[in-house]
């Protein structure tokens, strides 16, 4: 069947620029929807592969180690406790305890302890959860996100934080860290019941997907209406009829 088309340039001008950005962002969507999948793929290995030594995660690299569980020995310094404001269950406020760590050959890295409720802030408050002396505890090694635009300003007297900024606890406790991480400790109960720790959250949005069929359903609409418009005005015709002048 004979097909005549005679196209306005500019509408079609227009029409190939919309269209070929529409393109892009579904292609890119599909991009991201496979760095996705590989980035999930990749923490389930690394959270079920034996424990790292810290020599071991330091020589992975701080990204590279992402997810992986931490085998540390050392001493916490629990008069440097830090508090992270969060919210649990229904809102409720809460703090993650996040403490430095000695290793037993002298490096430092900040351990999240877990959470503990407000009324729980002060150590005070669960003296048989501070641990004393030497232990052993296996965490996960997290790279935190850094402070946002918006992110309060810590208080410092309180010692509360608004974000898991490494740099700046580490930075008001005047101690060097072995990596800017936060290692998630978990698996074995607190003393006393607090802090308390737990498994290590995989908040994955992936609606990567769903946003590429959005933009190829755009880009197949704006397609749709550039020939409509154009049968409309008798610049298309499907048969022997010519179209209108």
């Amino acid at each position: 069947m004979p097909v005549v088309f005679r196209p306005l340039p500019a509408l079609s001008i227009v029409t190939t620029l919309l269209l070929a950005v529409l393109l892009a962002l579904g292609g890119w969507q599909l991009q991201r929807l496979r760095w996705k999948l590989e980035l999930i793929a990749q923490v389930q290995r690394n959270l079920t592969a034996p424990p790292f030594t810290l020599d071991q995660a330091l020589a992975a690299g701080a990204s590279t180690a992402q997810y992986h569980r931490v085998r540390l020995k050392g001493r916490f310094d629990n008069a440097k406790e830090a508090y992270v404001f969060g919210t649990g269950v229904a809102g409720a406020p809460i703090f993650h305890v996040i403490v430095p760590f000695h290793s037993v050959d002298g490096r430092v890295v900040l351990v999240d302890r877990g959470i503990v409720p407000r009324d729980l802030r002060d150590p005070a408050t669960r003296s048989r959860g501070l641990i004393a002396g030497v232990t052993t505890l296996v965490g996960v090694w997290r790279l935190p996100d850094p402070p946002g635009p918006f992110t309060p300003q810590p208080d410092l007297p309180k010692r509360i934080w608004f974000s898991r900024d490494v740099a700046g606890i580490a930075k008001v406790d005047r101690v060097r860290l072995a990596a800017p991480v936060v290692i998630e400790a978990a698996g074995v109960p607190d003393p006393g019941g607090w802090p308390k720790g737990g498994p290590t959250p995989m908040n994955f949005r992936n609606e990567h997907l769903q946003y590429a069929i959005t933009w190829f359903l755009l880009a197949a609409g704006l397609l749709g209406v550039y020939l409509a418009y154009h049968v409309s005005r008798g610049r298309l015709a499907f048969g022997s009829r010519e179209p209108g002048k």
